[in-house]
């Protein structure tokens, strides 16, 4: 449950001078058409059980003291920040055609910004891609929680937190699959905000949840949860994306049968705020109005929203399943049995092979091989039309991973109000 959002680069895999690197990337970029294949992260977690639907064999679940591999993180240039573990854990691995992984993502964005971000984006955003993909694949809940907003974050140098969900079909869902949302109104409507406050105090129980809502996760269905909201997901494996940002408050003590270090209540606190404020202090990162929303399924449910064709390259179909928000965007591409989809996007992207073989951008592509299913697609590729080919017998199904402001005509949800 922990990231690092900043900090400076580490030591190992992709140290080097910015201009090494930088032309190690311009020569990966040119040998792959504009595109950059990128090797699998995986990240291990010592608060939940592991769901074990990420393909591994049984045994690699298991880390001993690190814990248990729960995630794996998707065009990722952020950095794991778990108690123990290797330097390098969430990065991604940029590998060349031998599969040998020569630099991590975030070096390579960070000594070749215009070459894979574009110019004009990489000017105007200098925290790169800006945006964490993941698979979330727990076997327990994940405990209550909630990121603090933005006015909170920046008190420890740190960015707020957005993020949305999307749950694939056709993946067993594991025992609890659905996710605590909030609060119910009836705490914000008669201003009961304290309620909460004696299960941070006491810490030794999971009760706090009776003061949320539960919604299903259903599959090919989502949610978007903004900075400040309250939640405990689900079982259901889950592609999450969010911010470049890993800020969060634990409030729920007791969880998969053990008691959580209520050090993590106070993550992101500053020592100082700590000790003047105690348990209130991270009890002010909830935003009341959006947790107490009674129409808040209509206002963060997140079903697929069909993209329109685009023309005589449009061999397969395209969904936004991220969407409502400038922090980022996300879409599934379906592409039939022996079809050509011409793809052109508005900026970089990072793509998940969730399922089928093919060809993307002329590279081998297949889902559920953790060395074949990862690509980013460098700016001026990706504004260019692009060829997406199934070569299998089945669908093959590709997740778009986009960052901030790259998709400024992605679709909002009207805005539901009590009256």
């Amino acid at each position: 449950m922990t990231g690092n959002d900043s900090g400076p680069a580490e030591a190992g895999i992709g140290a080097g001078t910015d201009a090494s690197t930088r032309a190690l990337v311009e020569e990966l970029l040119n040998e792959g058409n504009g595109v950059l294949r990128l090797g699998p992260a995986f990240v291990a977690r010592d608060l939940v059980p592991p769901g074990r639907r990420l393909g591994l064999p049984e045994q690699a679940y298991d880390l001993g003291e690190r814990g248990f591999v729960c995630e794996r993180w998707l065009g990722s240039t952020t950095r794991a920040d778990n108690r123990i573990g290797p330097p390098d854990e969430g990065l991604g691995q940029v590998v060349d055609r031998d599969g040998r992984a020569r630099v991590t993502l975030r070096d390579a964005v960070r000594a070749a910004p215009a070459a894979v971000l574009g110019a004009t984006y990489a000017a105007s955003h200098p925290h790169g891609l800006g945006r964490l993909a993941k698979l979330l694949d727990y076997g327990a809940r994940i405990p209550y929680h909630i990121h603090p907003p933005q006015r909170f974050a920046e008190l420890v140098g740190r960015r707020s937190k957005d993020e949305a969900y999307y749950f694939p079909a056709g993946v067993e869902p594991g025992p609890h699959p659905e996710t605590f949302f909030g609060v119910h109104p009836w705490i914000v409507r008669e201003r009961a905000y304290e309620v909460l406050l004696p299960y941070l105090v006491d810490w030794d129980s999971d009760l706090i949840l009776r003061h949320a809502r539960a919604d299903l996760q259903v599959p090919d269905d989502g949610f978007s949860v903004p900075s400040g909201v309250l939640h405990a997901p689900g079982t259901a494996l889950t592609v999450e994306l969010q911010e470049d940002s890993d800020v969060f408050a634990m409030f729920q003590a007791l969880n998969a049968g053990r008691i959580i270090s209520k050090e993590l209540l106070y993550k992101d606190v500053r020592p100082a705020d700590r000790q003047a404020h105690g348990e209130r202090f991270p009890l002010g990162f909830v935003e009341w109005e959006l947790n107490g929303d009674p129409y808040f399924y209509e206002n963060n449910h997140l079903p697929p929203r069909p993209v329109e064709p685009d023309g005589a390259g449009a061999g397969g179909r395209e969904w936004w399943i991220f969407y409502n928000t400038p922090k980022f965007s996300g879409k599934k591409l379906v592409v039939p049995p022996g079809r050509t989809h011409l793809s052109t996007e508005r900026g970089v992207y990072s793509i998940l092979v969730w399922s089928g073989s093919g060809r993307y951008c002329g590279h081998d592509v297949r889902g559920g091989d953790a060395d074949r299913d990862e690509l980013l697609v460098a700016h001026d590729t990706a504004t260019a039309p692009h060829p997406v080919e199934n070569t299998g017998d089945d669908d093959l199904v590709v997740f778009k991973f986009f960052g901030p402001d790259v998709n400024d005509h992605a679709p909002a949800l009207p805005r539901s109000t009590s009256t």
